[in-house]
């Protein structure tokens, strides 16, 4: 203890006390260097994140070097700094190698960013809805067909990257399907995993297409593995059947002067040959709707005067997910039970 003693003794009271403060400040690639490090530490997380504070440090270490050796005249000082200018060097190299072996391609990558990460989904859980597509991007051509009615069978679930589908029944136009817009959602809702059937309506590209598949048998063993994929699924998919059904109500307000609760069975069906052309609803329909029994008569509020619905057909041919349906599903999923980190430290998701 003595021995110990002694040395704390000589590191704290014999080592050589400063003579005097200097009376002028150091030059400003010195101040630069701590401005550069004290940016560098405010850095987030991620590999962004890492890659935006080993740059900062780098630059820092650098600006330290070049006053160690211009200003300071210190070997040890450049020589320590031109060490740790090297190690961040060496990270941010791994970082960028680690981003390129992370990235999927151009189309996978900007379905990522505009479907994906606007709700946070981590890069991991991407990662394997990616894979379970087999990482392959299909293509359409102009007034190629997707589904026809009747003829093609359920098989998978997919989801349109670029491009333009018109859907149709016995010929006649019922919606179009935008980019990151799924495909077949509603066939897809329509069967349990054990049940088998086939496309009740047309889908042919209207321009040149690029879509994503997954298969059905793999998608529904990455659903009942993953949870958290489950709830994302189910999200997306029921925000995009809404649209769908909000299109088609669009398009019978037009049509017809009246709006249907979308709510109601094959909905399809209204804007089928059934319709008249003349304007008026279907004999089929109308005296569908009249055999329902009346409501109970309750007291309401004035009606408000009907105004012309947004149209929704109107969307870009490809490019990015409008703000405001992201924004929707944004809300949407927020208000699901739990988080992503719930998931994981629940267990209930395994990497």
């Amino acid at each position: 203890m003595s021995g110990n003693r002694t040395v704390w003794e000589q590191l704290l009271y014999t080592y050589p006390e400063c003579d005097g403060w200097k009376h002028y400040m150091e030059g400003a690639i010195y101040h630069l260097a701590n401005l550069l490090l004290l940016l560098g530490f405010m850095g987030g997380s991620g590999i962004f994140g890492c890659i935006y504070i080993f740059g900062l440090l780098a630059s820092g270490f650098l600006c330290v070097a070049l006053w160690g050796w211009l200003s300071a005249c210190g070997v040890d000082i450049f020589v320590w700094n031109l060490l740790l200018l090297l190690i961040c060097l060496a990270q941010i190299s791994h970082l960028l190698y680690r981003l390129r072996q992370e990235s999927y391609g151009e189309h996978y990558d900007s379905l990522y960013r505009t479907l994906y990460q606007p709700l946070q989904v981590p890069l991991e859980v991407f990662k394997e809805i990616a894979h379970c597509s087999g990482m392959e991007v299909h293509h359409l051509s102009a007034d190629q067909s997707y589904a026809l009615e009747g003829k093609t069978p359920i098989e998978r679930l997919s989801l349109l990257l670029s491009g333009r589908v018109k859907v149709s029944l016995e010929g006649q136009f019922l919606h179009y399907i935008f980019p990151y817009q799924f495909l077949d959602s509603p066939e897809w809702e329509s069967l349990r995993p054990t049940e088998e059937g086939s496309f009740q309506v047309t889908l042919t590209a209207e321009t040149d297409c690029t879509f994503v598949s997954w298969p059905r048998k793999r998608l529904y063993l990455l659903l009942a593995k993953e949870k958290y994929i489950t709830r994302l699924f189910s999200l997306l998919l029921g925000f995009d059947i809404s649209q769908k059904l909000y299109a088609l109500n669009d398009k019978l307000f037009a049509k017809f002067g009246l709006r249907f609760d979308i709510r109601l069975p094959s909905l399809y069906h209204v804007l089928g040959p059934c319709s008249d052309s003349s304007g008026e609803i279907a004999p089929a329909i109308e005296s569908s709707l009249m055999s329902r029994d009346p409501p109970p008569i309750q007291k309401m509020a004035p009606s408000l005067p009907q105004q012309a619905p947004i149209s929704r057909d109107h969307r870009p041919e490809s490019g990015i997910l409008g703000e405001d349906s992201t924004s929707l599903i944004m809300e949407d999923f927020a208000e699901l039970p739990g988080s992503y980190m719930d998931y994981v430290s629940e267990g209930e998701y395994m990497k």
